[in-house]
């Protein structure tokens, strides 16, 4: 019975993670689909505190035993990478 709960309190750490870096990128998709300058400091500064937001929520979670270092970095990694792409279709415009 515990480790059911273990494993559900895992399950929703993940999926709040995974939706909160999916806010994320769907800001980075907004940008890229109107290829609005990325050196923008309000866009900057937006994309900046939600990337150190769900950084920390990653850490916190690691931490508790929620999740494995490992997909949080992948979460992280995978946003980053869409970031690169956004400056990347930017600056090719």
């Amino acid at each position: 019975m515990a480790s059911e709960i273990v494993i559900d309190h895992r399950e929703k750490a993940l999926a709040l993670l995974k939706s909160d870096a999916e806010k994320i990128m769907k800001l980075i998709k907004v940008q890229m689909d109107n290829l609005t300058m990325p050196q923008c400091p309000l866009y900057e500064e937006v994309l900046d505190t939600q990337m150190f937001g769900l950084s920390r929520e990653i850490d916190f979670a690691v931490r508790l035993g929620l999740i494995d270092e490992r997909e949080g970095k992948s979460l992280i990694d995978a946003l980053e990478r869409e970031l690169s792409a956004l400056h990347e279709a930017f600056t090719n415009k």
